[in-house]
């Protein structure tokens, strides 16, 4: 009995070392490029032309009038586009 429960212990720090080992716990704030990853990593804008929310990441840029603007889509940045620059002629 006393050797099954030696073994049990043993097998199981083996598990848990080897776990740790293979797969890096999530909760760590670390990652392999030493990058703080609970830091935010992107945020939801809103598209100026369509009003839909999206992750800047994703968006088309563009620097209109000395602002940084970020669409869903091309489409809406030429539309957006189009009808600005009529008002300005």
């Amino acid at each position: 009995m006393i050797r099954f429960i030696i073994l049990f212990a043993v097998g199981y720090v083996l598990y848990r070392f080897l776990r740790s080992w293979m797969f890096p716990s999530a909760s760590s704030s670390k990652s392999v490029s030493n990058e703080n990853t609970s830091e935010i990593v992107d945020v939801m804008i809103k598209d100026p032309f369509c009003e839909a929310y999206f992750p800047r990441r994703n968006g088309v840029h563009l620097n209109f009038g000395g602002k940084n603007l970020y669409f869903c889509s091309h489409q809406c940045k030429n539309k957006y586009l189009a009808a600005h620059t009529d008002k300005k002629e």
